[in-house]
């Protein structure tokens, strides 16, 4: 499964939907992911990828990690897991 399947499995699951029916452009928030959901998708990520995500659940702005949208994550968890094995 490619890591863009997975996050997509893993927001869908946060957002109970479908895998098909997240889009790439969709945001957390078009979703109905709150602010909880968003928390346990980063850990679900975390564990999943076996990597640490820059982000900041009390202050999401200051956070380097972007959010804007499931392409920007899925973008996000790539580099991080290629900076790993780097």
């Amino acid at each position: 499964m490619s890591v863009q399947d997975k996050v997509i499995e893993i927001i869908a699951e946060q957002a109970v939907l479908e895998p098909g029916d997240v889009a790439l452009d969709s945001t957390l928030e078009d979703l109905g992911i709150d602010s909880l959901g968003l928390v346990e998708s980063i850990f679900a990520i975390e564990e999943e990828f076996d990597i640490s995500v820059p982000f900041n659940a009390n202050d999401p702005s200051e956070s380097d990690f972007d959010i804007t949208n499931v392409q920007s994550i899925i973008t996000g968890i790539e580099k991080l897991i290629a900076d790993q094995k780097g």
